[in-house]
């Protein structure tokens, strides 16, 4: 055997194995789909055996022909350079009234909302179409799912019924001596241990709050930046409830995520004021600090084409909460990671399939003097009480939200170091779980109607 039928016979016994490993995966995470699409790539590898066994002399030199080929495109896929991608930080504050749930809360014709839409007549025109749709877990929305409703609606009470506890002035008299590095190391695991994913402290600055206060008894007040520090934590959107998105089963996750980042949030705040320190939880509907951009900066994510933060092992799927503080504590070294921008800028997958068609299918442009993508946020919320649910198809077809394991972790890890390699992932992702995938069913547990 020749070094060209080797070479042949390690390709296809390595394709043969990938897609073993691949169809077990496949198996476990219920991907029927890609079990079938992993059975042909087996085939392939066995197709690329047959040349190792080929021995006259004229198909040796196409096999040593295709060899070579296979071995350059390997170089150009493998070649670890570094491509530059410009990442800019968040360069304005956003006034929260502005935000679509601060609109959507203002009571038609009250003193509130005459006073916004004479302030900004443009957004009265934009708002007019969703204000006449049925609305968000609303009984005439085309996916209305009286049980799901009725527990997510349960989940975002539950949330409300923790903003009293997100700003008080009650905190010991005496501050505890420990030093900055054992607070820091204990809140960021201690974080974890009540079920957050991932923890990042970050020195505030001043785009990371909002310029104006949008809903509450302090609506149009400016917001108090009275913290150094902010924590930011994720937690982890389930797959299987997500992958059945834009059905109910989305916006029922989204509030039990909400619940769980939000009581985690509460949680820490009363302890920091236990040692004697002041802290402030921002949890949903009740923020003073936008947590995406907090979140990035304590060396979480970064925001992709949706507009939400792309963490490196979840992608997109998952729910973000913050806590401000004076607490002296070791803010992360964050290390923003281009690749993530990158294949955003190739994938496109969400913007393709989102039903809205709020996503950018185009390149990043300058906004507000960073360079970003920009979602419509009117398109996004009309869809919202239109279907009566919180979407969520975005998050569920980014290849960056396969499950966190072992051969998932391989391909990010490629991404992140092979610029080149990118958009044969890409290639690859839609081969195997398709470009266009359906939406799943409803998890075995939750009756359909």
């Amino acid at each position: 055997m020749d070094i060209a039928n080797l070479f042949f016979l390690i390709i296809g016994v390595v394709t043969v194995l990938l897609s073993i490993a691949l169809l077990g995966v496949s198996l476990i995470e219920k991907e029927f789909f890609a079990a079938k699409r992993s059975i042909w790539l087996g085939i392939a590898g066995i197709l690329l055996l047959v040349p190792a066994w080929w021995s006259w002399e004229g198909v040796s030199i196409m096999a040593l022909a295709i060899a070579v080929v296979l071995a350059i495109t390997a170089f150009y896929l493998f070649w670890p350079y570094s491509r530059k991608i410009k990442i800019d930080d968040w360069a304005t504050q956003i006034d929260e009234r502005d935000i679509m749930f601060s609109r959507a809360r203002m009571a038609p014709d009250s003193d509130r909302f005459k006073e916004y839409y004479q302030r900004k007549p443009e957004n009265y025109i934009l708002d007019k179409k969703w204000r006449k749709l049925p609305g968000l877990m609303s009984s005439n929305s085309k996916l209305n799912h009286r049980l799901l409703y009725a527990a997510a609606d349960a989940g975002f009470a539950t949330v409300e019924a923790l903003h009293p506890l997100v700003e008080t002035n009650r905190k010991a008299n005496t501050k505890a001596n420990y030093s900055e590095k054992e607070l820091t190391t204990f809140i960021k695991k201690w974080a974890q241990h009540l079920g957050a994913l991932d923890c990042g402290i970050t020195v505030i600055k001043e785009n990371h709050w909002y310029s104006h206060i949008g809903r509450g008894d302090e609506y149009g007040n400016e917001v108090r930046k009275s913290h150094k520090y902010a924590i930011a934590f994720t937690v982890e959107m389930s797959k299987e409830m997500m992958d059945s998105a834009p059905k109910a089963p989305c916006v029922m996750e989204s509030s039990l995520q909400y619940l769980k980042a939000g009581t985690i949030a509460t949680h820490i705040t009363e302890f920091i004021r236990n040692m004697g320190y002041d802290a402030r939880a921002h949890i949903d509907g009740n923020y003073r600090l936008v947590c995406p951009t907090v979140a990035v900066d304590a060396g979480l994510g970064e925001i992709g084409r949706m507009g939400l933060l792309m963490t490196p092992k979840h992608g997109p799927r998952v729910r973000v909460a913050v806590v401000s503080t004076d607490m002296p504590l070791i803010a992360n070294k964050a290390q923003r990671d281009t690749s993530v921008i990158d294949f955003c800028r190739i994938c496109k997958k969400c913007a393709d399939l989102c039903p809205a068609q709020a996503i950018e299918t185009g390149d990043r442009k300058e906004l507000d003097g960073s360079l970003r993508w920009q979602i419509n946020s009117e398109k996004c919320f009309t869809y919202w009480c239109s279907s009566g649910t919180d979407c969520g198809r975005c998050m569920s077809v980014c290849p960056y939200s396969h499950p966190n394991n072992w051969l998932h972790n391989i391909v990010r890890w490629m991404i992140r170091y092979f610029p080149n390699f990118r958009k044969v992932a890409l290639i690859f992702d839609d081969f195997i779980y398709g470009r266009k995938p359906k939406t799943k069913p409803f998890p075995n547990w939750i009756p359909s109607k």
